[in-house]
């Protein structure tokens, strides 16, 4: 099991054009294997963009299309990709889903959002997903969390509880929002003693504008990368056995007192 990895993180702007966000994609995921890494991690619906009244006509089935191609870059590369976009499941259902693809190609897990923002109205273009996914890796399990789902605790404490080292989120998260995302993702942290890695996009989409801020928060709550407005790719060196140490520090896990949660 390794102990320490490099996490890539691209904050993309997206645009309405899938071919333009695929080429930015590649070269970011080229760039990012040459700095080490063992994984890649973007944006909430990179490839096009989050218009949703385009989902239904963009969205392909798992192992189609921009899922196919993903699948393929990781096995080129040997680099481990994670990022939404739109899957077309049976019955002409659209789901906002992140699939992990490794290092060979094959699918890891694939999760589809639970959390649907109604302030967006995504629960009236989406199929909210119905459980959560973790993915077994060679550092360790990672979870993995949508946008929304991060103002949602008890998502990050059953990835925690189930030995989920590493919670990636992917994410579209837009002004004027920035300090309840820079709260939240060092409160989920925090409170599980556990790295959250959440990429979030650049630029802006009719009145929506995106404010970056990608990060890896550590087991403390602190920030080992933090990217800015601009659209960049970030590095981060992860240390796992920081987290044992965490918790060896302030036993939370050991002082939970699950028969008291209880109303």
């Amino acid at each position: 099991m390794q102990k320490e990895i490099i996490l890539a993180l691209y904050q993309m702007e997206v645009s309405n054009n899938e071919a333009e966000n695929w080429e930015k994609v590649c070269q970011a995921a080229q760039e990012a294997k040459q700095r080490r890494a063992s994984m890649l991690l973007l944006p909430e619906l990179w490839s096009n963009g989050d218009t949703l009244e385009r989902a239904a006509k963009t969205a392909v089935p798992l192992g189609e299309g921009i899922f196919a191609k993903l699948s393929a870059l990781a096995q080129s590369l040997e680099l481990c990709l994670l990022g939404s976009n739109f899957a077309l499941f049976e019955g002409g259902k659209v789901g906002n889903t992140a699939v992990f693809y490794r290092a060979d190609g094959t699918v890891g897990g694939a999760y589809t959002k639970i959390h649907l923002f109604r302030l967006m109205n995504e629960h009236l273009y989406f199929t909210a997903g119905t459980h959560l996914v973790m993915v077994n890796t060679n550092w360790g399990k990672v979870g993995i969390a949508i946008c929304y789902d991060l103002r949602f605790p008890e998502v990050f404490r059953k990835y925690a509880l189930g030995g989920a080292k590493l919670i990636c989120l992917p994410a579209a998260w837009p002004h004027p929002r920035l300090a309840h995302w820079q709260t939240l993702l060092r409160a989920r942290a925090i409170e599980n003693q556990i790295f959250i890695a959440a990429c979030n996009r650049v630029g802006k989409n009719g009145p929506l504008d995106f404010f970056g801020h990608s990060c890896v928060i550590d087991p403390w709550g602190e920030a080992l990368v933090l990217g800015g407005e601009e659209e960049s790719l970030l590095m981060a060196t992860l240390n796992f056995e920081s987290i044992e140490q965490a918790r060896a520090k302030i036993p939370i896990f050991e002082d939970r007192v699950e028969e008291a949660y209880h109303l």
